[in-house]
């Protein structure tokens, strides 16, 4: 990472270059992106607007987080693998989210595969931070890592769909399992202490 890797906000705080510019992406860059997660509810919605997030930005999403909210039942996968066609097409009509059919049965798809999940490992989040890498102290400019890689992999042969590699890193990212703030950056001291205090499930 160098210098051009940080900018500094309208605070004069550094931060990491990719979220300044937007105080929708400043908020989320600074409480949430990189902060450890075990909830989950919070980690399923994650694995789900990622998928949405392909072939966009993650700004449109983000601030279609609500929306999509209140489409997927708070994105509680018990309720959303009970939805059928009526749903779907209900959501397809719903101009505040994506409303891209094969992302939505994707979705769909996935509560029902995050449901047996649950069922065999106890929690989706018992399952996911399995996958954790070991810590390097280094930050990455990387798209996908090895066990990022082992996650999609195995996340396919479960049947999920709209995992790729990429997909999986980003998420992993976001929820705290590596910590890709810059170095100087002035959230990256704040998550690491939250991922050193974070309990893994």
């Amino acid at each position: 990472m160098s210098a051009s890797d940080l900018v500094p906000g309208d605070d004069g705080k550094l931060r990491c270059a990719w979220c300044v510019g937007h105080d929708d992406y400043t908020a989320y860059h600074d409480a949430e992106w990189g902060f450890p997660v075990g909830d989950d509810r919070h980690l399923f919605e994650k694995l789900c607007l990622e998928g949405f997030q392909s072939g966009l930005s993650w700004l449109t999403i983000l601030r279609k987080r609500e929306a999509f909210r209140r489409s997927f039942a708070g994105f509680d996968f018990s309720k959303v693998a009970r939805f059928g066609p009526r749903q779907v097409e209900r959501m397809l009509m719903d101009a505040s989210i994506v409303r891209h059919r094969g992302k939505i049965e994707s979705t769909i798809g996935n509560a029902r595969r995050a449901v047996s999940l649950a069922d065999e490992f106890g929690s989706i989040a018992t399952y996911v931070w399995r996958f954790e890498p070991e810590p390097s102290g280094a930050t990455s400019k990387r798209s996908t890592s090895p066990e990022a890689i082992a996650l999609s992999k195995d996340l396919k042969k479960r049947g999920w769909t709209f995992v790729g590699p990429t997909t999986m890193y980003a998420f992993m990212q976001a929820m705290g399992l590596v910590n890709d703030h810059a170095p100087g950056c002035s959230a990256r001291a704040r998550a690491e202490k939250a991922r050193k205090a974070f309990r893994r499930p």
